[in-house]
């Protein structure tokens, strides 16, 4: 029986919802937590992932699901405008691959990916999928798009150059990373233990115990580490791609979501639970600074260049910016309804949230930046 999210941790994950008359919601993993939940007024049983919403610098134009409508919503800010795309059924997550200018879109409600040209906003082809895709990721250096499939034995490979798919048999998959120098593929399952370390190549799949209930994953380049997010030990367990030894630093409550800069050697995970933002320093792998941000922190992302960060409140309809020199709170700046992932354009430092509730796509106009900005 297929196991839905609502307002969950903008993370790809199986997590099951039960809605309750007093307008609370329980979400269920190791053991059961309640949350209260914001009046919202969406409905229950829709899926989010922080693969919500993503942007091209080269374009500056920003794309984000409508799991709703089945649509892909595309702002050009250099023309000003922005429309609608249709897609295929429960459309929830999305990967851009900059070098050919494609937008790849996972369809959970019909199974396949759906192919946008980014220079025309057209679906130019739709991808046959395994059963329920879900999470996606983009090595551009081989040119090949990785989809995981929950319910099914396989990862969905496809050649950005012809658009055709092969199935890559290592086991269905929540969550994916990618470590392009090495052709490397980090795969996680939510009531998995093990994560799963791919050799693209070959398809050679060898497994380390990190532990269950991995509500989020990101790599990092720059320390040779993968990085997974635990729900109930509150840690975030640090993986060493050459050693695969495993490091835990404590966060706060529900770490859901990550990010690094690579610039500054700084990891920030947003703790769902305790509303704050830990800050972690890549090279002691301790947390140096935990920061409030704003009602239920779902999604966080860096503008390297800037040495800013970006914290989506799904709760609190705002993004919480910080400045990453000193890990001072900017401000808090208002977004669509039930903000769940968030994008920064790398090159004019726009701020993108994809929204539960409407609109899709929102701009965050944030101002108090200028300390930051990139020369």
């Amino acid at each position: 029986m297929q196991r839905r999210e609502f307002l969950a941790p903008a993370v790809p994950l199986r997590l099951c919802i039960v809605f309750q008359a007093a307008a609370l919601c329980c979400l269920v993993f190791a053991g059961t937590v309640c949350l209260a939940q914001a009046a919202s007024g969406a409905p229950p049983g829709r899926l989010i992932t922080s693969m919500g919403v993503g942007v091209n610098p080269s374009t500056h134009k920003a794309y984000a699901v409508d799991e709703a409508n089945g649509t892909v919503v595309v702002m050009n800010n250099i023309a000003g405008t922005t429309r609608t795309v249709k897609v295929g059924a429960n459309p929830i997550a999305l990967a851009i691959d900059r070098a050919v200018n494609k937008i790849y879109v996972t369809n959970t409600g019909s199974g396949n990916i759906s192919v946008i040209d980014g220079a025309s906003d057209a679906v130019v082809t739709t991808i046959p999928g395994e059963a329920h895709p879900y999470a996606i990721a983009v090595n551009e250096v081989t040119g090949t798009v990785y989809v995981t499939n929950t319910y099914s034995n396989a990862v969905t490979v496809i050649d950005v150059h012809t658009d055709t798919a092969h199935p890559l048999n290592v086991g269905g998959a929540d969550g994916i990373a990618i470590d392009s120098r090495t052709n490397l593929i980090f795969l996680t399952h939510y009531e998995d233990p093990e994560i799963r370390i791919v050799d693209a190549a070959t398809g050679a799949v060898r497994k380390v115990k990190v532990g269950p209930h991995i509500w989020g994953i990101v790599f990092d380049e720059g320390s040779d580490s993968l990085y997974l997010a635990h729900t109930g030990t509150a840690e975030i367990v640090s993986l060493n791609e050459k050693t695969l030894a495993v490091h835990t630093i404590p966060v706060g409550q529900i770490p859901c979501a990550m990010v690094a800069n690579p610039k500054s050697k700084r990891l920030y995970a947003v703790n769902y639970g305790d509303q704050t933002l830990s800050v972690i320093d890549l090279g002691t792998q301790r947390a140096i600074a935990t920061l409030p941000v704003g009602e239920h922190p779902q999604a966080v992302a860096v503008d390297p260049a800037r040495n800013l960060v970006y914290v989506a409140n799904v709760h609190g309809n705002s993004v919480t910016a910080i400045d990453g020199k000193n890990n001072r709170l900017i401000g808090t700046f208002a977004t669509g309804q039930n903000p769940y992932a968030v994008t920064v354009d790398e090159r004019t430092g726009e701020v993108f949230t994809a929204n539960y509730g409407n609109p899709a796509l929102t701009q965050v106009k944030v101002s108090g930046r200028t300390a930051g900005e990139a020369h």
